[in-house]
Formats: structure tokens, C-alpha cells, sequence
């Protein structure tokens, strides 16, 4: 299969800080991949450059064919990105926050109006369209999270810990969608979460990565056989150790810094 996303050598250093060193990985186009890590490990630094929010200091990437660092425009128009709070408008209907996503990306009313009435049914709000956000459940806005990053047809998704928070029933509700998704569109999902489990049943894939380094990668079967556990998260613990991290920043802070990063170019 193609490679839809490829990493060498790459760097990011905050002054005398070395946020990320030197990681290198591959994503196939239709793989969901698993990127996992402590509070702190660097994932956050890593999708801020894949993203085109921050300028490596050191390496090569390309999304889709494309460098963040050169042609950023058309890196921002193949993916879509949830972020692990809801950055949805409250006091908009579901309708109105699809509808506003659509116009910010340029995508042509005919096809803006069709697209939104397929997402909202796939991810069964579409009776509840007219409803304002307010009103939604936990569940429900992560959903329409994810309809609305997906309105402009990307090849690639991002997703910051889509489930945090979540009853079970809801996220397993959710990576039915996801995969039912993957299954018509065939997109790629890069994806990050604390809840080991369901990186071992999602994750096509996984990249463990710690102190700015990736210290394993592999199958969910892979990390267990090469470090002797029965489980993901007993594999986890012992790369990455068991003492506390502090939390990084939030991914509300990552939206604002989008909206920043965004403000004064060209909005697809």
C-alpha cells in the first residue's frame, strides 16, 4: 500500500529543550495508527508538526506527498483533526457547526448541504440537527466532532484522545464509526489515547514514544511478545516506566494556536 504519511530524523528543541529527538515512522494510506506516549512524551509537539502548527527544527515529512513546511495549504486540506476537548460552537445547532466548518474550508454549498446531511446520519444525529450543542450529551458532540472534521473530504484524521471521558458503550459506539468509516472512505486515522485497551483492538499499528523518543513500535501482539506481557498497558508500563508525568497542555490550547496558525492565511 501507498504511504500517506512519512517521518525521518524528526526534531523540535524549545530553546535548550529537546521536545522530540529524531523520531522516524511511516503511515500506510488506510492504516489506523496507534501513537502513544506519557503526559509530556512528545505527542502533542509531534501532531503540532504534522499539523503545521510548529516548524520542525531538524527532519523531513511529508503528509500525503506534500511538506507542512512548504505547502502548508495543501496539508491543512487532507486532513481533519478532534480535538481531545470540544472545540464545537454551543450556542450553534449541529446543522450551523457543519455548515460553518464547510464555508471556512470553501467546500461548494451543493456539495456542502449533501455532505453534511450523509455525516450527520452516519453518525446518527441527523434527527437531531436542528438542536443546539448545548443540549448535546458528551457522546454526541464528539461525534459531530468528528462529522464535522470530516466535511471536507480528507484523506487522513487525526484524532487527540477522541474518547477521554466517555462511557464505554459510547466509545465503542465511536470506533464503530470510525471503522465503518475506514472500511467506505478508506481513510487514515492517526490517532492517540490513554486507554491502552482500546489502542490494542483499534490500532492497526502503534508507536510508543517517550521523552521525545520512540522507544517501540509495532502490532499490539508485537509490543507484548517483545517485552514478555499479557497486556498493552503491562507492555506500556515497562517501556515507558510507572512513575506520574506531569499533564501537558490541553488540546484547547492546540485549537486556539490552530486558530492562530490559521488567522492570516488561506482558508481552504
Amino acid at each position: 500500500m501507498a504511504t500517506i504519511i512519512e517521518v525521518k530524523d524528526l526534531k523540535k528543541n524549545f530553546g535548550a529543550f529537546e521536545a522530540v529527538k529524531g523520531i522516524s515512522f511511516s503511515i500506510e494510506k488506510g492504516e489506523t495508527f496507534g501513537f502513544l506516549g506519557p503526559n509530556g512524551a512528545g505527542k502533542s509537539t509531534t501532531i503540532k508538526m504534522l499539523t503545521t502548527l510548529l516548524r520542525p527544527t531538524s527532519g523531513q515529512m511529508t503528509i500525503d506527498g506534500n511538506d507542512p513546511t512548504k505547502h502548508p495549504d495543501a496539508v491543512r486540506h487532507s486532513f481533519g483533526i478532534v480535538f481531545q476537548d470540544p472545540s464545537l460552537d454551543e450556542d450553534l445547532t449541529a446543522w450551523e457547526n457543519m455548515e460553518l466548518h464547510g464555508v471556512l474550508y470553501n467546500v461548494p454549498s451543493d456539495i456542502r448541504r449533501k455532505r453534511t446531511e450523509e455525516l450527520l446520519k452516519f453518525v446518527d444525529l441527523y434527527d437531531r440537527r436542528d438542536s443546539y450543542v448545548k443540549e448535546f450529551s458528551g457522546g454526541m458532540k464528539r461525534r459531530l466532532e468528528v462529522a464535522r472534521g470530516l466535511l471536507h473530504h480528507p484523506k487522513i484524521i487525526f484524532l487527540d484522545e477522541p474518547t477521554l471521558g466517555l462511557d464505554p458503550q459510547t466509545r465503542n459506539h465511536m470506533w464503530e464509526y470510525l471503522h465503518k468509516l475506514k472500511a467506505e472512505e478508506g481513510i487514515t486515522v492517526f490517532f492517540t489515547t490513554h486507554y491502552m485497551d482500546e489502542a490494542d483492538r483499534n490500532a492497526d499499528r502503534i508507536a510508543i514514544i517517550d521523552h521525545g523518543a520512540i522507544v517501540a513500535s509495532g502490532t499490539g501482539e508485537e509490543l507484548k511478545k517483545k517485552t514478555g506481557k499479557a497486556s498493552l498497558e503491562d507492555a506500556f508500563l515497562d517501556l515507558t516506566g510507572h512513575e506520574i508525568r506531569d499533564e501537558s497542555a490541553s488540546s484547547v490550547d492546540h485549537l486556539r494556536q490552530m486558530g492562530r496558525a490559521w488567522g492570516g492565511g488561506s482558508r481552504r
